[in-house]
């Protein structure tokens, strides 16, 4: 039995480039054409090496999610709450307005084009949010514990504004908002630090 032709391709890169479809065009607007095209591979490449256009997806949402929790993590290592969720923010101006990369991000984007059978994708991004709050919320806890935001301090109420505020970002940046029109954003929302 002869073997199959082996892959000519870097899974990675093609991954990278059906996010960047997924993103500028949503889920249901990307056609197996279009990531077929943008990846540089024929539809067979495509099922054999992720399945369907939803597992696609799926593979999709979880490599943004990695990078994107390694750089949380990285920026949630400030030396201050304070400082590391005003890093949050300011970043998230910069990155949500950066020409380089679609505008806005790929889970507002997605959540917000999921039709009504797309059922198990907002859960699934709904799962990918929860676990972006929970590590700002392990920040905001420990920041309690140590004595730099008070004892009485709402940590999950600050975690779900945060997370409205910058998903209205994302928002406001899908519509033409510039960084410095973010930044005012941010600058307002660090207002509502507890003092």
């Amino acid at each position: 039995m002869a073997a199959g032709r082996p892959r000519t391709f870097c899974k990675n890169q093609a991954l990278d480039r059906a996010l960047e479809v997924f993103w500028r065009q949503g889920f249901e607007g990307a056609s197996i054409c279009d990531l077929t095209e943008a990846m540089g591979i024929n539809p067979p490449s495509l099922y054999a090496a992720f399945g369907n256009k939803e597992q696609l997806f799926r593979q999709a949402l979880d490599r943004y999610a990695e990078v994107h929790a390694e750089r949380r993590t990285a920026l949630l290592a400030a030396p201050t709450a304070r400082e590391a969720i005003e890093t949050l923010l300011r970043e998230a101006a910069r990155n949500l307005t950066d020409k380089s990369s679609p505008i806005g991000c790929l889970y507002v984007q997605a959540i917000a084009g999921a039709g009504e059978h797309a059922a198990c994708l907002r859960d699934m991004l709904k799962t990918k949010v929860e676990q972006g709050e929970r590590q700002i919320l392990e920040r905001l806890e420990r920041a309690k514990a140590e004595g730099e935001l008070p004892a009485d301090a709402d940590t999950e109420g600050l975690v779900r504004y945060l997370t409205t505020v910058v998903q209205g970002m994302s928002v406001q940046a899908a519509a033409g908002a510039t960084r410095k029109d973010l930044e005012r954003v941010a600058d307002m929302a660090l207002g509502a630090w507890p003092a």
